[in-house]
């Protein structure tokens, strides 16, 4: 029973989510809605962590099972994108390599600010 209250609360604020994407005349999809939602309910307490913990954790330990389906999709769509292929590869190589620089940079930022505050 303590699943499904949990659950509860993640998809009602996944609905909020969704209703302020049709809302807000911006290019960002529900799913970003919603996270920031819950991220900014348990940051500022809120929401407590013990409210949605363990429906947090079956979702991210079932979270591979959740890719089988687009997986399969791009399988079905191969002939189509047989012709993009260096395309997408390219794409994708660039853009995991910009992904870990930002990433690293920001790292960095934040352990010299954190060194930097703890030296007051």
């Amino acid at each position: 029973m303590k699943y499904i209250g949990q659950f509860t609360i993640i998809i009602a604020i996944s609905l909020i989510g969704e209703l302020l994407n049709k809302i807000i005349p911006l290019p960002i999809p529900a799913s970003i809605y919603g996270m920031t939602i819950l991220f900014t309910l348990l940051s500022t307490g809120a929401l407590k962590l013990s409210a949605v913990k363990e429906t947090g954790k079956f979702l991210i330990y079932i979270m591979p099972i959740m890719f089988i389906p687009p997986t399969v999709g791009l399988i079905e769509s191969w002939e189509v994108m047989q012709q993009f292929l260096a395309a997408i590869i390219i794409i994708s190589l660039v853009s995991t390599v910009f992904v870990l620089a930002v990433s690293g940079r920001i790292t960095q930022l934040i352990i010299r600010l954190k060194e930097k505050g703890g030296r007051k």
